[in-house]
Formats: structure tokens, sequence, C-alpha cells
């Protein structure tokens, strides 16, 4: 996730030393340019609060100015062309960074929440997506736990390029961070097979102790079976249902993927997008990127 950039971490600690905030941060360099973006395969960044006792508003508030506010003056010295982070949900109070020059843009997310709860999830989502989506279709595939980096990197390129794209991940990355994952138990690579053998679908899922993430999906476009993919998303919220209480889709801006979320009965999510920006230079590159696709 770091490849050619490096990491680091800004801390904000108290009197007595103890670290109360963290951020922790991707900062890459293009020609003399620097700049910090979302690492690939992560949802959320930002500043992160491990300070939560609270007495008050007021002093919830003001604990929160001085952390941004520090973190802010410190990515100054930096030197910074651009800066663009996904804040986590939990990230409610960005006052302090447009008090420094930040902008903000609210993005969502949609999550199925309670999932401990499975009798409340599976009623909660669209009734044609429960009975002609799911239950018409579990007995023609079967779905499993235990579908290799590499076969779900080859299945996830094959969907792209179905699509008339490429993967935008390298496989290296991919197989890497999946099996990191796994390994670590905080990683889930779901498949599903249909009766003869052959993938349809898959997800890569990463998860803490609180919350799910469906960070990659592909499936077969060439099956052209609705409900394939809300089949092997039930079973995967099953998998996780004793693990976490969260499934994050980690959203989409896109109409038509927050439609297919929608559905799921999930709950949408906001979250900011926090940018700043100080050199004509790098917006010209960003603007060319987006040109060429």
């Amino acid at each position: 996730m770091c490849a050619g950039k490096r990491w680091d971490v800004m801390l904000y600690r108290n009197g007595e030393g103890e670290v109360q905030a963290v951020m922790p941060f991707l900062i890459g360099k293009k020609l003399w340019m620097r700049y910090i973006l979302q690492p690939q395969m992560t949802q959320f960044g930002g500043v992160w609060y491990l300070k939560t006792d609270f007495k008050t508003e007021n002093e919830r508030l003001s604990f929160e100015k001085k952390v941004c506010s520090q973190f802010a003056d410190r990515l100054k010295g930096l030197k910074l062309s651009y800066l663009c982070v996904n804040f986590a949900p939990a990230f409610t109070n960005w006052l302090p960074f447009y008090w420094k020059g930040y902008r903000q843009t609210t993005r969502y997310t949609y999550q199925i929440q309670g999932i401990d709860n499975l009798d409340v999830v599976f009623a909660n989502m669209d009734k044609k997506r429960r009975q002609t989506k799911i239950l018409a279709l579990q007995d023609k595939y079967r779905v499993f736990f235990d579908l290799s980096p590499e076969r779900f990197y080859d299945f996830h390129a094959r969907y792209w390029q179905s699509r008339g794209g490429e993967e935008l991940l390298s496989r290296s990355l991919v197989v890497r961070v999946c099996s990191e994952a796994v390994s670590r138990q905080q990683g889930l690579l779901a498949g599903m097979e249909d009766l003869q053998g052959n993938l349809v679908a898959a997800y890569f899922v990463a998860y803490d102790s609180c919350t799910a993430y469906a960070l990659m999906s592909a499936y077969d476009r060439q099956q052209n079976i609705h409900g394939m993919t809300a089949l092997l998303v039930w079973n995967i919220i099953k998998w996780l249902s004793d693990k976490v209480k969260v499934f994050d889709f980690e959203g989409s801006m896109d109409e038509n993927v927050e439609y297919s979320f929608r559905y799921y009965g999930t709950k949408q999510v906001p979250y900011f997008q926090i940018t700043k920006s100080s050199s004509l230079g790098f917006n010209t590159l960003l603007k060319l990127k987006k040109m060429i696709g």
C-alpha cells in the first residue's frame, strides 16, 4: 500500500506524555511536489481520537480544536502541494481544518448495522432481494470462505477486463494484502461457485473488532443472473455476525451502486473528504489524469 511512497504518523500527547490522538498518513512525491493521498485498499484515514472521556461538549470541542490545529500546523511544515484524505464517519468536527484553509466534501458510505441480529438484518432487506435473489438461488451455488488470494486477483482482473477496463491494483499488492489480512484473522476471502465449480462471484472483506469493510468485489458478468452477489453478501454477513457489529459496503457516490447498496436495508452514513491544494502544477496533473482516465 506504500509502494513508491512512505508512511508516517503524527501523535498528540497530553501533559503526561500519553498519546490521545493520531493521524497516520501516506506521503509521496511527484517531480518536486509532495502530496498526501488516501492509501490504496484503505477506506478511511485522517485523525483518530484515543481520548473519549469528556465531561462536557465544550471540553470535547476544545480538545478536538487543539488536536486538529496542531496537526494542521504540522502538515503545513511538510510543504505539501496537495492533500486529500477520507476521514472516518466518527470524525464529525472538521472546523479547525476549515480555519486553516482546508476544504471539505461530504461523501457517503452504506452500512448494515447490528449484524449480530441476523433475523432483523434479513427482514430489513428489500423483499424482492430476499426472496428472488437469495432464497431462490441458495441451492444453485456453493459459497466458500477459503478462496486463495491468487485466484481472487485473477478473477477480479477478468471482471474489470469484461467491463472494458484494467485492474487498477498490482497482483503483488492485492495478494500480499489479502494474505496478510487473512493470516491475522482480520480478512475474509469469500467465493461463490456454480454447480460446475466455476467461480461466479468473490469478495475481499477486511475487518477489525467493530466493523467489516467490503474492499474489493467481482462477479462473472457473462452469467447475467441477478442476485448472485446478494446471495454471497448474505452469507458473508452470516459468517461475520459473531465477529463485528457493522458491515460497511465502503460506499460509492455512483448512482447505480448506491441503488444496489440501499436495497440491503443499509443506513446511509456521511463522512468527510478533506482536501487542500497549494500547487497549480499538481492541480494540472490531477486534471490531466482525469481526462486521460
